[in-house]
């Protein structure tokens, strides 16, 4: 992750958090010196380990270890990583960390589960645009720890066209021609084998079968020269994927890696505390 933008993001989370302090340790010694540890609570992929330390920086005096490195896998009772720093700065961090971590790992474990599912190394499976605003940059590196590839990261990132573009164009054939003029990949949706056709002429680098079955794929491919790239996307979900498996396309793409998250959880303890 960019080390500029990971701590402007996380200084702005901060903000939010701490308002004008923290009140609950305000009236508490909060430079007595403490340690503690991050434990998994069940079984995932980890992700994230650069988060804490780099929490720790913009409140100070705090020292973080990770044990366990991004991509590793952990089981419930295994401690991720410990810290050691002031009170102030321990409690004061806590929960962005926990919240940033907790969603990473658990973006990095759902990615891990549908690259299992796929079980096809010819197919790279890649997230979308669909991530938390704000969280794109946590929510993409968290889809390459857990064995994932990144589409585009912003609209600048290439040309896609897809259906809006399209009628906005007035088809597959038009749309193209109004950016041919681009030196980067070009990238259309379609949704008929006769859009498919004109896709092919138009000279479209990648071309997105959309909302499409395995069969259909399969079928399409076929009329697809090698030199373009066919991406499958659309409605597919852990229990479809692994009928994908040989389909012939070169990547799906799923928003739910990042738009339907189930944190990992994790716990912060600080020497001492006790937390059944």
């Amino acid at each position: 992750m960019n080390p500029i933008v990971l701590k402007e993001k996380i200084s702005e989370f901060l903000k939010e958090d701490l308002g004008f302090g923290d009140l609950s340790v305000a009236f508490l010694p909060g430079g007595t010196p403490l340690s503690g540890s991050f434990i998994a609570k069940q079984s995932g992929i980890i992700c994230g380990q650069e988060i804490p330390q780099a929490t720790y920086d913009l409140l100070g005096h705090a020292t973080y270890k990770p044990r366990i490195p991004d991509g590793a896998p952990v089981k419930a009772g295994d401690i991720i990583g410990t810290v050691s720093g002031t009170a102030q700065t321990l409690l004061s961090g806590e929960r962005v960390t926990l919240n940033l971590i907790q969603r990473m790992s658990g973006i990095a474990t759902q990615t891990t589960h549908f690259v299992k599912l796929l079980d096809d190394a010819t197919i790279r499976i890649t997230d979308t645009r669909k991530t938390a605003p704000g969280l794109r940059l946590f929510d993409k590196y968290a889809v390459s720890v857990g064995g994932g590839f990144n589409h585009r990261f912003d609209l600048t990132g290439g040309i896609m066209l897809k259906d809006n573009h399209i009628a906005l164009a007035g088809g597959v054939t038009q749309a193209l021609a109004a950016v041919k003029r681009h030196v980067g990949p070009l990238e259309v949706e379609v949704e008929t084998e006769e859009e498919l056709r004109q896709a092919v002429a138009g000279g479209a680098n990648v071309i997105m079968f959309d909302n499409q079955n395995p069969e259909t794929i399969k079928q399409w491919r076929q009329l697809v020269p090698k030199t373009i790239k066919v991406e499958a996307s659309g409605g597919i979900t852990a229990e479809s994927i692994s009928t994908f498996k040989g389909c012939g396309a070169d990547f799906i793409s799923i928003g739910n890696l990042t738009n339907d998250v189930t944190p990992l959880d994790i716990s912060f303890l600080v020497a001492g505390a006790v937390k059944s």
